[in-house]
């Protein structure tokens, strides 16, 4: 018989992070966290992680996001962190770009569950999307490179658009391997943030996350 996953205990920063909209948060953990493993969407050792590692870690993306912005997010795979951008987000409207069709049901039956009226699922790879519509902020979370990702995403936003990415504690390498690359697609105003700084000092949060922001300015 499959071994019952214990979930993370919730954090304390959940209810911080997400406001009123905490009660879908936990719903959608909850519902991760009992099905994630048998679904393919977690690893067998995230449960007891869940909210810290994945959850409030796209969580913390939230602030950033614009109200009444159009936001696509690529390769959201079991959520992260375009699913949980939608809960805590619900003025702006969310894009999830992912290729792999039972990754699609799931989020589709989350976006149903749910209740969210304010997300939407593109099958397929982001590139193949290039040519089908513009958005004002892009978000990505353990996809790849910079170096890589750019060249994806870039044609996504409109001019003036931003670039939202997770990333882990090798950015700052990541950045300068993608120099040209940045350049081509000129990309502008990239800074890399820590986000977090605030709960992490108040003890309510375990870690901290770093995020990758830049813009596209195609003329000017």
């Amino acid at each position: 018989m499959p071994v019952e996953q214990v979930i993370e205990q919730e954090p304390a920063a959940a209810a911080v992070l997400a406001g009123e909209r905490v009660e879908v948060l936990r719903a959608f953990t909850a519902d991760l966290g009992a099905r994630g493993e048998e679904l393919g969407l977690i690893g067998p050792l995230e449960a007891p992680r869940l909210w810290t590692r994945h959850v409030l870690n796209s969580a913390l993306l939230a602030p950033l996001i614009v109200s009444g912005a159009r936001v696509a997010d690529i390769g959201t795979g079991g959520g992260m962190p375009g699913l949980v951008l939608a809960i805590v987000r619900p003025d702006a409207h969310f894009l999830f770009i992912e290729p792999m069709e039972r990754r699609c049901v799931w989020l589709q039956e989350q976006i149903r569950l749910l209740g969210l009226t304010n997300a939407e699922v593109r099958r397929g790879r982001a590139e193949e999307f290039h040519d089908a519509f513009e958005v004002d902020q892009i978000t990505a979370r353990a996809v790849t490179a910079l170096r890589k990702l750019v060249p994806i995403a870039a044609p996504l936003l409109r001019d003036g658009g931003e670039m939202l990415f997770l990333k882990g504690a090798s950015v700052a390498e990541e950045v300068e391997t993608a120099h040209k690359v940045l350049r081509k697609h000129r990309v502008r105003d990239t800074t890399v943030e820590e986000l977090g700084t605030e709960l992490f000092s108040q003890g309510l949060l375990a870690e901290t996350t770093r995020v990758f922001r830049a813009k596209i300015v195609r003329h000017g």
